[in-house]
């Protein structure tokens, strides 16, 4: 059974327009990811291959029903990207980006315990592939070709011996891999990638 990421959850992309999340927000298309947006304050209004662009993570989550976010920007706003989403409440929160300062990426994983929301949002990474439930949908930078769905379920800090693991064991296949990613301070660890996980929630889009 897959985690976190199902054929019902509904993505955006916080840095959509720039090229990796241009590039990257089509392959997760391609894979069958329902994204239903993308956020950048400065291109607001526009779309990406007819996909909305709103100004802010909240007001995306409002008009789509999104309660997952994946994260491509440079590190130098990541923290704020961050922090926004957590704001917002979404669920799931996945950052790709690589290379953000460590005190950044544990202030924004202390913000998101200690805020109001009480760790509504489940973050995972920073730096790492994201989240696949093969088959179905694709938050990340993971190759959706390189497996199949399966029984099995993965948790990996090597994006590169994920990929690895999820080729070698195509024939058997997967639920769902998880890169939680090799920074110092991550999200999501193995520990709390296997523990009982509670119910997701999902905003309802404006009418």
């Amino acid at each position: 059974m897959a985690i976190w990421l199902t054929a019902d959850s509904r993505v955006i992309v916080q840095g959509i327009t720039g090229s990796e999340g241009t590039k990257h927000t089509r392959r997760m298309v391609a894979a069958g990811t329902n994204v239903v947006g993308g956020v950048n304050p400065r291109k607001a209004g526009t779309d990406v291959d007819r996909i909305p662009v709103f100004a802010t993570v909240d007001e995306a989550m409002k008009e789509t029903g999104a309660d997952v976010s994946v994260v491509f920007v440079p590190p130098a706003f990541a923290k704020d990207a961050a922090v926004e989403a957590i704001d917002a409440q979404i669920p799931l929160l996945v950052v790709i980006t690589e290379g953000i300062p460590v005190q950044d990426t544990a202030y924004f994983f202390a913000y998101s315990r200690e805020s109001g929301a009480q760790g509504a949002t489940r973050i995972i990474g920073p730096n790492c592939p994201g989240i696949i439930s093969p088959g179905t949908s694709n938050a990340g930078i993971i190759p959706a070709d390189i497996t199949r769905p399966g029984r099995l379920g993965l948790v990996s800090k090597s994006g590169t011996l994920t990929y690895q693991m999820m080729y070698e064991l195509r024939d058997v296949g997967f639920s769902s891999c998880v890169g939680i990613g090799g920074d110092p301070v991550i999200g999501t660890t193995h520990t709390t990638a296997c523990a009982p996980s509670r119910t997701t929630r999902r905003p309802t889009p404006s009418s």
